[in-house]
């Protein structure tokens, strides 16, 4: 039901899911939204809705596993966690809900999760690409926040404001981004392979001031 949360079903998992402003037909195209690594659908606020409303498109919103209300994910995440979302769980994902014209809206990791798809899969289905703050590679400053981040969960506040987003979720979400982005081996991780074979339009947007990534990516 439009604008209602529900769960469904993908690969035996539930996940979070809510349409806004759903559409009139089968073929409508559809802004698929892809959350950061911290992130999951109330936490895209009004954002979806107000981009519906300017254009007239209808939006798909999810959480991944171990995020929002969708099922917990087992830790430590794999090095290729991105990979398995982007080129598996995103194309069942449109099997299931029978979506059949999308464009990706993705921040952070959920914009290199659309690179993936993109890049990887090659899906007919995909039409667009909006892309915020993606991450191609592992920089350091990406390194230095993400160990900032790990402070303010532990001794500030950072615990308290994502369990309202998260609920019981809120540990394996943040240690589950978190663990991964600070594994030594996840150092070299590296996406650039998959830009080439992307010939979608795509908006690729990058803060000058993100303390997660410069203009490098």
């Amino acid at each position: 039901m439009t604008n209602e949360t529900k769960l469904i079903k993908v690969n035996g998992i539930s996940l979070e899911a809510k349409w806004v402003n759903a559409r009139s037909h089968q073929n409508d195209r559809v802004m698929v939204f892809l959350h950061e690594g911290l992130g999951c659908v109330s936490m895209w606020r009004d954002f979806p809705q107000n981009l519906s409303n300017r254009t007239g498109l209808s939006s798909f919103v999810y959480s991944r596993q171990g995020y929002g209300k969708s099922d917990p994910v087992p830790l430590p995440r794999n090095l290729d966690f991105m990979h398995a979302e982007g080129l598996d769980v995103l194309p069942n994902i449109l099997d299931v809900e029978g979506i059949n014209r999308a464009i990706l809206v993705g921040h952070s990791d959920g914009a290199s999760i659309a690179l993936i798809n993109a890049g990887g899969a090659r899906d007919s289905r995909i039409e667009a690409l909006v892309l915020l703050a993606a991450h191609v590679f592992n920089e350091d400053i990406t390194v230095k926040s993400i160990k900032e981040a790990k402070k303010a969960f532990k001794i500030r506040d950072l615990r308290e404001k994502l369990a309202k987003y998260h609920g019981t979720n809120v540990d394996c979400a943040f240690w589950g981004w978190n663990d991964i982005w600070l594994a030594p081996e996840f150092k070299e991780w590296n996406i650039e392979s998959y830009l080439a074979n992307i010939i979608l339009p795509s908006l690729v947007v990058q803060g000058e001031d993100d303390q997660y990534g410069t203009s490098a990516q």
